[in-house]
């Protein structure tokens, strides 16, 4: 039992695939954070749009 517990305790097999695990939860957060702080920006750019297109269509 105190060699199981001795390996499992040096294998770092998964190591390299939690890391990346991580990155991309982070990378994650980012991206939803940046699209929450320009949600509001790019409404104002759409409803701008939408007005320019619905004048041009009357």
């Amino acid at each position: 039992m105190k060699g199981f517990i001795h390996r499992l305790l040096r294998d770092e097999g998964g190591a390299t695939a939690v890391e990346y695990g991580l990155i991309c939860g982070l990378i994650g957060m980012v991206v939803l954070a940046a699209l929450g702080a320009f949600s509001g920006r790019m409404e104002v750019i759409y409803g701008k749009v939408s007005q320019f297109v619905l004048a041009a269509g009357s």
